[in-house]
């Protein structure tokens, strides 16, 4: 007996039991046997995966009365929860034994193996009311980890086990409670911690080699990956592990990662293993993830692991990295030496410099990951182990020699008196800073080209990771904070000041020698950003001259800054509108935004108001200043904050009516209408939540201005061939884009009125009645006819289209039955589309759209109008897609929702197709299932009416109806 496809299939409980304890007695005889033929071969891995299947069925909650049912989903994902019916089945040891002595016998068959291992994973997820107490508990976890503790002691894991192996101990971690895992056998728990040490550690090095390989099945890295999240479950917990439970396994995953990383003699990575080196330079592809990215949550564990072991890892980073920055130094020294001596030389060898680049990459990363974690709208704080660490150790510190190692970048650690008594954390940044500071001397040495930008981008990339959390510390963020911290970075500070400065000279220095490496330059301005994001940091910033020589030479686009790609130089205007609101004397900021903003104004204007513009706007240079003041305009409106878009919004509302006026010259050169409407996507999301009545009217005329000039421009051009369909696609996707962010007005507002604004108001505008709903409605209008089915495969286009509708539906249902006849009838056949030919994100949007358009016909009571008769065409739709189709579980309350509704709405008409189905039911079997199941579901409210009391309670009724009879007709 075997189950196929991804249809659910519906069995009695007992029937599903009675299956596993066949497959468990052949089984069993089986194992017995020495050897087996083909022949049985065969029928034993047939029995195996059934027993796969059977465990892996999704158990469905146990009070759903008689019908009480399994269901079978073809997935790896659901955890082992039956009632306590298998408990004597699943509770016996024997069946976990059994399971064991099967994977052993079997393990050298990769396609068992899978098998074998899933069944062995699912039992390691039990869970749930099978477990009388908590002791039952954790005998049966002690008894499957002394099973899984006996298999894989003294084996070499085959390829094939990796990633079984790596669940089952996810599994044994993440579902059972901590307090079950904390009260086995201590000995068998440090085995088992060992165990996970131990292959953990193998894992490494097997994914490490993988890597090399290139190989397309990475199943190690998968396997490391699901033990290193193990690793951050178990050490997190300082509930039941005390301080240091874990450190000397911290230290043994962190080693044998580094040593993975680094290469020989220290470390591994450039060793042949079986024959095969590592890849070449020119071998890795151009479009490869950047490891930050590609291995992030890889470095976030072992960056966990480094904290919970500070007193180890953070010594054992320094002194590799300042050992290679010694040696990097050498060697650039040597090469220089090498070409004064023969200036036409090529035959410089760069394998030990790519190697320590390589080196200096990862242990940068690490040591990023280790100090900083990646905060993304919170406040980034330092982590408390890192302050533990320096705390604790501070008596030990002497504060003047960490502040001569912070501030002497450009000498060896070792050769300042006493600098064995520095702040560990202290002396590890400064590590960093002597690697920027190498590669500072190397490029005034005119040995650019021997540097790596991969290093570079590291670099600017761990220095704002660690400004962002370090740099001028709050401290009342914290309850205790360490003395070297506050003195080195803290306010008002020598220190501070000082790397402040010396940032700020880097990216000065990056920009003007790296502005063709893109990504660098890119790290390098985030960098700036993170700079002058915050108040305190930027008013240091505004301190240095050179802040305000980037400041001029960037308004006047002088070389080298003028060669930064677009995105960058986006971002490099964001840095310097956020820097202008730092703390300044009115005159200071009078001229500073003269020297920031006026240029842009000024050479703007002097462009577009030639007599002859229209003759000269395809030339390439005045193209080139107009894309650069459309990207300016963009990093300008990222810029904004509450307290700084009054000035902003006033600043770019000039420009906007101007852009409209570009619509029309650049109505042909696509990239320029693309850009254009960015800026008006920008300003919408950064700067509406903040807009009173007033300012938003003006937003939102500007707004429609432009997409009737769009719509004027765009109707009826024919787009033949694919370029041109990937232009309207971008065109689409960002006013949509504008769209959507209209609409967030509607539930996210931050104005009080216009209060933000006193004192920037040139004059009362006079009464208008231009809402968002008027725009967005008129761009839906615009939209619609343009979009093709072709364009709907677009995945993100079809999407955002998707959630634009649906926001529509639910903010403004009473608009939707006022739109003219045929954009009513294009929204209809849009949302039919997308419930039935869709992704199920798009199905489950519109099954989310169906419920306010229902509630919204049921308070019109107009039974004769279109969206009436709409709704009655859905309640069909999604009547069928409950009872009749497959679909995706996590779609059933939007759907139940929007079902609900549609019932209240259409009573007779669901009558009608209730009886129409039972009508066609020949098995009287099925027949009484479903007639049973159909009357409980509406008993509980009958005559169903639009309360909230009653839809809840029909919800609940619909997934016990679900339960009883989803599946059973399923069209197969």
């Amino acid at each position: 007996m075997e189950f196929h496809g991804n249809c659910k299939r519906v069995f009695q409980e007992e029937d599903l039991r009675q299956i596993f304890m066949l497959t468990v007695e052949v089984l069993q005889e089986f194992s017995r046997r020495e050897n087996l033929n083909a022949q049985m071969s065969s029928v034993f891995q047939r029995y195996l995966s059934l027993a796969n299947q059977v465990l892996s069925w999704n158990f469905l909650p146990p009070n759903l009365g008689r019908h009480y049912i399994a269901m079978f989903e073809s997935s790896q994902n659901v955890l082992l929860k039956p009632t306590e019916t298998w408990r004597e089945t699943l509770l016996d040891s024997r069946v976990m034994e059994l399971f064991f002595t099967v994977h052993r016998k079997i393990r050298e068959d990769s396609d068992m193996a899978q098998d074998s291992l899933q069944c062995l994973a699912q039992l390691a997820s039990l869970h749930g009311p099978i477990f009388p107490d908590e002791g039952s508990q954790v005998d049966y976890l002690a008894h499957f980890i002394e099973g899984l503790l006996n298999t894989i002691n003294g084996i070499e894991i085959e390829d094939s086990e990796a990633v079984g192996l790596s669940s089952i101990i996810s599994n044994l971690i993440t579902v059972f409670p901590r307090n079950v895992l904390t009260a086995i056998p201590s000995e068998l728990f440090s085995s088992f911690v060992n165990c996970l040490t131990h292959l953990t550690c193998s894992f490494g090095r097997s994914a490490a080699l993988e890597e090399v390989l290139d190989k397309d099945d990475m199943v190690y890295m998968e396997a490391y990956d699901k033990l290193l999240e193990s690793w951050l479950t178990l050490v997190q917990d300082d509930k039941h592990f005390h301080k240091g439970f874990f450190t000397q396994h911290a230290v043994q995953v962190f080693n044998s990662y580094i040593q993975c990383h680094l290469a020989a003699p220290d470390g591994t990575r450039n060793l042949t293993a079986n024959g095969v080196a590592s890849r070449e330079e020119e071998e890795i592809s151009e479009l490869q993830e950047d490891d930050r990215d590609q291995f992030s949550d890889q470095l976030a564990s072992v960056g966990m692991l480094g904290r919970i072991a500070a007193d180890h890892c953070i010594p054992l980073l320094t002194s590799l990295l300042e050992e290679r920055v010694t040696r990097l130094h050498g060697q650039l020294q040597r090469h220089q030496q090498q070409l004064l001596a023969s200036p036409g030389s090529s035959s410089i060898d760069n394998k030990m410099l790519d190697d320590l680049y390589e080196d200096i990459h990862w242990l940068i990363l690490v040591t990023g990951y280790l100090l900083a974690d990646d905060t993304q709208g919170e406040t980034p704080l330092i982590p408390p182990e890192i302050m533990e660490y320096s705390i604790k150790h501070s008596s030990e510190v002497d504060i003047n020699t960490t502040l001569q190692i912070l501030g002497s970048p450009g000498e060896k650690a070792s050769s300042i008196p006493g600098y064995n008594r520095t702040d560990s954390v202290i002396r590890l940044l400064s590590a960093v800073l002597r690697v920027s500071e190498v590669e500072s001397r190397a490029i005034r040495a005119d040995l650019t080209h021997l540097l790596s930008p991969q290093m570079g981008k590291d670099i600017v990339w761990f220095l704002k990771r660690w400004a962002k959390t370090y740099l001028l510390v709050d401290e009342k963020l914290y309850d205790q904070i360490s003395l070297p911290f506050s003195t080195a970075f803290g306010a008002d500070t020598e220190g501070s000041q000082w790397i402040i400065g010396y940032l700020l000279q880097k990216v000065i220095s990056n920009l003007s020698v790296w502005s063709s490496e893109q990504d660098l330059a890119n790290d390098t301005v985030q960098l700036l950003v993170t700079l002058v994001e915050r108040r305190e940091r930027a008013n240091l910033v505004i301190q240095c001259e050179n802040w305000w020589n980037l400041a001029k030479q960037f308004a006047s686009r002088s070389p080298p800054l003028n060669f930064l790609s677009s995105p960058v130089q986006r971002t490099l205007m964001k840095a310097l509108v956020l820097g202008g609101f730092a703390h300044m004397d009115t005159e200071t900021k009078q001229q500073y935004w003269t020297e920031v903003l006026q240029p842009l104004q000024q050479r703007f204007l002097r462009v577009i108001n030639q007599e002859n513009f229209q003759q000269l706007c395809q030339q390439e240079e005045v193209k080139q200043e107009i894309t650069a003041t459309l990207e300016a305009l963009c990093g300008i409106a990222e810029a904004t904050q509450i307290d700084n878009v009054a000035i902003l919004f006033n600043f770019l509302m000039d420009f906007l009516t101007n852009c409209i006026g570009l619509m029309e010259v650049y109505k042909n050169t696509p990239e320029t209408v693309n850009l254009i409407i960015e800026v008006f996507v920008e300003v919408a999301h950064k700067q509406i939540c903040y807009l009173g009545e007033s300012k938003a009217m003006n937003l939102y005329e500007a707004c429609l201005t432009l997409l009737q000039v769009y719509s004027k421009n765009n109707l009826g051009r024919q787009r033949i061939d694919v370029t041109a369909e990937e232009e309207q696609y971008q065109d689409l996707l960002l006013i949509m884009e504008l769209l959507t962010n209209l609409l967030s007005k509607e539930f996210i507002d931050f104005s009080d009125t216009d209060e933000v604004f006193r004192g920037h108001e040139p004059g009362q505008t006079a009464n208008r009645s231009v809402s968002a709903a008027d725009v967005v409605l008129y761009g839906v209008n615009l939209i619609l006819p343009l979009m093709s089915q072709d364009l709907l495969k677009f995945p993100t286009l079809c999407n955002q289209y998707y959630k634009l509708i649906t926001f529509i539906c639910e903010i403004f249902p009473e608009k939707i039955p006022q739109l003219p006849e045929d954009l009513f009838k294009s929204l209809m056949y849009s949302l039919e589309l997308g419930m039935t030919s869709m992704s199920s994100e798009v199905c489950q949007l519109c099954l989310e759209a169906l419920t306010p358009l229902a509630e919204q016909c049921a308070k019109a009571q107009e039974t004769d109008s279109p969206l009436f008769l709409a709704t009655r065409h859905f309640l069909k739709l999604v009547f069928d897609m409950l009872v009749l189709q497959k679909h995706n579980t996590e779609m059933t309350t939007a759907a139940g929702e929007a079902f609900y509704t549609l019932v209240c709405l259409h009573q007779t008409e669901y009558s009608e197709l209730v009886e129409t189905l039972l009508s066609s039911q020949q098995d009287p079997v099925i027949y009484q299932r479903l007639a049973d199941a159909f009357n409980k579901l509406t008993a509980s409210s009958t005559p169903p009416t639009l309360d909230r009391k009653q839809k809840m309670a029909f919800l609940k009724s619909l997934e016990e109806f679900m339960a009883n009879v989803g599946g059973l007709l399923c069209v197969k």
